[in-house]
């Protein structure tokens, strides 16, 4: 079961997205919040800590990107999903670069958003393609690729990290098994120094690991 705690100051919004989890078996609306600073308060005092947050970035008082550094510093488990209208490079930029484990926005498809959180609540990152080709465009330099070290299939899996693919769908495009893929990943994450799939995109867009320019 993954416990969710919505934040947006948009009560309409809010109802709208719980009546959508009650639907799934594997999802289990546990709080909400109007603000940040209401968020922070009711984390403090709630026993079970939620799974993941669905949480806007426009928010009254400290905004949606402050509020995932906290999230990040003082519950390292729960992952953060930014869900909002927004996809300036700078909004995208500042929330990943803070810990968000995805970004998606509010015109998504009800199932994409069901599956976001299901794959971030599995320890992957969602991050649609052309937010991916616009955090490349924003971190576009005109030095030439580095290698980080990194050998010919890492880079063919940190490609598919870039695109969102889950695991199993990078294993079923390389032909390799899924545990060789996390190996891949783990191997990866050393070597980019990071801790995160959302670490090792910005990464690779900012050292132009991958080449996404026709993406």
């Amino acid at each position: 079961m993954i416990n969710v705690m919505l934040v947006d100051d948009h009560a309409v919004l809010r109802d709208g997205l719980k009546n959508i989890f009650a639907q799934e078996d594997d999802i289990h609306f546990i709080e909400e919040a109007e603000s940040s600073e209401q968020m922070t308060k009711k984390l403090r005092s709630m026993d079970k800590k939620p799974d993941v947050i669905v949480m806007d970035i426009n928010l009254p008082g400290m905004d949606g990107v402050d509020a995932t550094a906290f999230i990040k510093k003082h519950y390292r488990d729960v992952k953060v999903l930014i869900l909002t209208m927004y996809n300036h490079d700078e909004y995208l930029m500042k929330a990943l670069s803070k810990g968000a484990d995805g970004y998606l926005l509010k015109d998504s498809p009800s199932d994409e958003l069901i599956q976001a959180i299901r794959s971030v609540a599995n320890g992957e990152s969602i991050l649609h393609p052309s937010l991916t080709k616009k955090l490349f465009d924003y971190h576009h330099k005109q030095s030439s690729r580095k290698d980080m070290g990194l050998t010919r299939r890492e880079k063919d899996v940190l490609s598919c990290l870039v695109e969102g693919l889950s695991n199993k769908e990078i294993a079923e495009r390389l032909f390799i098994s899924d545990k060789t893929v996390k190996i891949h990943v783990s191997k990866i994450y050393k070597k980019l120094n990071v801790k995160s799939r959302s670490q090792a995109v910005i990464n690779a867009v900012q050292h132009q690991l991958v080449d996404i320019s026709n993406r």
